[in-house]
């Protein structure tokens, strides 16, 4: 085989081999390429490996990721109803579900997304008050939601979510929502500790009412007791019929405690003895009478003398 005959094998070799490396796509996982022929859409490759025509067929442009992807747009000036000026920031999550309206559909896709989502903002927040934009980021980002996916229909993309991430107020507002913030709290405090106040000094009187009644209903057990003991010890003695002896000594007794005291005059009977027949008509007077007999008169008792006459006699 001549030179020229191998030069020949060796090029065909190379230029079959360069045109099977244009023929063969090999496509990764959650990516998709759009390929045109001859300038015009023919079909989107999914993940794996694809042949092509050679120099008719070629790829639209990059492989188109699938993937959810997250976009932080810079912050938007947005004027609010009551005519406040603040700067928010929004990060979208999108996803891209057909390519080939993803290729065809809008020029700069995201570009397309970001200024969507400004004008989006601004005619959302411009229905709002500043403390009603500061409370109700949920249902923004949901209605921004929903405007955004449906628009972006059209270009085979999704939208997932939309988020505020930051809503900026001028350093003035700022400042004044610090000091309400701050009053605001002051007046819990306030509020917390009188009421911890208050409940402290009901419970205090409600400790003393129970105090108090568990107070009285002791002493009037305790009187109560003492009276049952008194009585019982009276209908002991009535019961045990007690002799003129123990009566006198009684007597003795009671003068006794009479004596002890402060008084500087003590009056007496005239006789000693008496004393047994005042006792014995206190025993008669605290005897139950008897229904069949007739009650007895108790016996008067001598005239009393003074000590000094007492003395004297």
């Amino acid at each position: 085989m001549s030179t020229g005959a191998i030069i020949a094998i060796v090029v065909i070799a190379v230029v079959a081999f360069i045109i099977l490396g244009f023929s063969i796509k090999i496509v990764r996982q959650s990516t998709a390429l759009v390929i045109e022929r001859l300038g015009k859409y023919k079909r989107t490759l999914d993940t794996g490996i694809h042949f092509i025509i050679p120099f008719f067929d070629r790829p639209a442009g990059k492989e188109i990721s699938l993937k959810e992807q997250v976009k932080d747009f810079k912050p938007q000036p947005v004027i609010t109803k009551d005519n406040v000026t603040m700067q928010i920031d929004t990060v979208v999550y999108y996803q891209i579900t057909d390519p080939k309206l993803y290729t065809y559909g809008v020029e700069n896709p995201i570009s397309a997304i970001e200024n969507l989502t400004a004008t989006t903002l601004r005619n959302l927040v411009g229905e709002l008050e500043l403390d009603g934009t500061l409370t109700s980021r949920d249902t923004i980002n949901t209605k921004m939601r929903l405007v955004l996916d449906e628009a972006t229909d059209a270009w085979g993309i999704k939208i997932n979510r939309v988020e505020l991430k930051n809503i900026l107020p001028p350093k003035d507002i700022q400042q004044a929502m610090e000091k309400q913030m701050r009053a605001e709290r002051e007046r819990r405090e306030a509020i917390l500790i009188a009421e911890g106040e208050k409940r402290s000094n009901i419970l205090v009187a409600e400790g003393e009412k129970e105090a108090e009644v568990l107070r009285a209903e002791a002493k009037r057990l305790a009187t109560i007791k003492e009276a049952e003991g008194t009585a019982e010890a009276i209908r002991m003695i009535i019961e045990a019929h007690p002799d003129q002896a123990y009566l006198t000594l009684k007597g003795y007794e009671a003068l006794a405690a009479v004596a002890d005291g402060q008084s500087t005059k003590l009056i007496v009977p005239t006789e000693l003895a008496n004393i047994t027949s005042l006792l014995a008509t206190l025993k008669e007077s605290v005897t139950l009478p008897d229904p069949k007999n007739k009650p007895k008169t108790a016996e008067k008792s001598a005239p009393a003398k003074t000590a000094e006459n007492f003395g004297k006699k």
